[in-house]
């Protein structure tokens, strides 16, 4: 369906009066960790402001639990499976339609700032492309036999978000992919001033409550501080330059917090989102929305609003931009999630339909191994020493069991920490046959699979640290180690 030119572009239907569009994407946030979704002590002044002028959805959630393939079902509009990168630091193939491609035919200038991540083959879809270093997330090789580690020349990653929209074409509408670092691990001290003390985190149930986890998490929320002073950045520039009144701003994360049994799991902790939408002219403030969103909707969701088809980008998602007119209506029945490799081996789908979510683990021999990042921090290493000791409770010995179970069922409104799996429980048989059935009609119209065969670790699923006999960076693409794009 075509959608009218002059539909979401105000009075006018001229190039001039289209809504200019910016992404910004925080690199391994949790949903809940900034005060607009209730956390009373991460200081985000910023993002609280655009959550109390916008439109803050409490039911978001992405495709997947790692950062690149996240970013590339992202800007594609689809499913990881069906981009050709599902795999962490896998490249987009040459030949895919993006949101930034679509948007410059629809006569938007477009740049890209920071995090990167996606490949070359996409490069030219932008106007413009501002790169943070790579050492920011890919862990380079140590010198004269130290431990490598990921910190890049630009920390935050969000150091050009700014230049990006000085540089900007001024006679055109403009979509802005900003994509941070922040909250990525490595974390040293000092990003934050003054910084957050120990008595501020909140420990989830699933981590032990340890003073090195509670330094841990307290550098976390410093780097969440960080990325606000940005975004703040960014809302003041658009004001200063008289173009925010007709600016469509969404902040979301690429995935859950980097941490044992959040990041690369299907729980809550990897796969839910904050998502707020700050558009002065067609979003009234201080709204919030039940309404259940993927992150597959976003960019048949800004072709809307920009004027064009959403069909002219081939994608699996479903627009919202309904919503932002009216917060009161519903989108999905259900959204659906995928966990590939990440460093280790590892599948696994999962269903939710906003009350009660469905996980299939395909590889129930390996266990839920932290991605390798998480694996060298201080989390990690407190829950080793613990393990050994018989000093960790039943919640918090999930990463280290085998075998996992097939099925995990979550009634996430009695259970929010998905601790007490009622796959088996007689009173949720309906649910899981209900999400069952909806998560095999998925697989089908979307064309999932199962591989055929499995990748190795690149990482000690231990200490964390890189094999190098099978690690080789850049990471060869899908198609240079399977043969395929497709499935394999």
């Amino acid at each position: 369906m075509v959608v009218a030119e002059d539909a979401w572009a105000g009075e006018s239907s001229s190039k001039s009066d289209r809504p200019n569009i910016v992404l910004m994407i925080a690199d391994d946030m949790n949903w809940d960790d900034c005060g607009a979704y209730g956390h009373p002590a991460i200081r985000t002044p910023h993002i609280d402001q655009l959550a109390n002028e916008g439109l803050l959805f409490r039911h978001a959630y992405l495709t997947t639990n790692s950062c690149s393939p996240s970013r590339a079902s992202l800007i594609t509009g689809r499913y990881p499976h069906n981009t050709g990168a599902e795999q962490l630091h896998w490249p987009i193939p040459s030949g895919v339609s993006t949101i930034a491609e679509q948007l410059g035919r629809l006569g938007y200038y477009t740049a890209a700032a920071g995090k990167w991540h996606m490949g070359d083959a996409v490069r030219d879809h932008f106007d413009r492309v501002y790169e943070a270093s790579t050492a920011g997330f890919v862990l380079p090789s140590g010198k004269n036999g130290e431990p490598a580690k990921m910190l890049a020349k630009q920390p935050s990653g969000c150091e050009d978000w700014t230049r990006a929209l000085d540089d900007r074409k001024r006679d055109q509408p403009f979509f802005l992919w900003l994509a941070a670092l922040d909250p990525h691990r490595e974390y040293t001290a000092g990003a934050l001033e003054p910084p957050h003390r120990r008595s501020d985190v909140i420990v989830p149930p699933y981590l032990p409550d340890t003073p090195d986890v509670r330094e841990d998490l307290r550098l976390y929320y410093d780097e969440i501080g960080r990325l606000d002073s940005y975004v703040g950045e960014v809302m003041a520039k658009l004001d200063e330059e008289n173009v925010a009144d007709n600016t469509l701003v969404l902040f979301i994360s690429d995935n859950g917090r980097p941490f044992p049994r959040d990041k690369t799991t299907l729980y809550d902790g990897g796969i839910r989102t904050p998502w707020i939408v700050r558009w002065p002219r067609h979003v009234r403030p201080r709204q919030s929305t039940n309404a259940l969103v993927s992150s597959v909707d976003i960019a048949s969701t800004f072709l809307e609003i920009a004027g064009g088809d959403p069909d002219s980008l081939p994608n699996d998602g479903v627009s919202f931009a309904s919503m932002l007119k009216d917060p009161t209506l519903s989108h999905r029945e259900y959204a659906f999630a995928e966990d590939h490799w990440h460093d280790y081996e590892d599948h696994a789908r999962c269903v939710l339909d906003g009350r009660f979510k469905l996980i299939r683990n395909d590889y129930v021999d390996l266990p839920s191994t932290p991605s390798a990042d998480a694996g060298r921090g201080l989390t990690w290493q407190e829950m080793l020493r613990l393990h050994k000791v018989g000093g960790l409770n039943e919640a918090q010995q999930a990463c280290f069991r085998v075998p996992r179970a097939k099925w995990e069922l979550y009634d996430l409104q009695r259970d929010p920490a998905e601790l007490l799996n009622r796959a088996d429980d007689p009173a949720y048989a309906s649910v899981r046959s209900r999400l069952s059935d909806a998560l095999r009609n998925w697989s089908d119209q979307t064309g999932d699979f199962l591989p055929s065969r499995r990748t190795p670790d690149e990482f000690d699923r231990v200490t964390g640290e890189p094999d190098h006999t099978v690690r080789k960076r850049p990471r060869p693409s899908k198609s240079e180690m399977f043969g395929t794009d497709g499935p394999y």
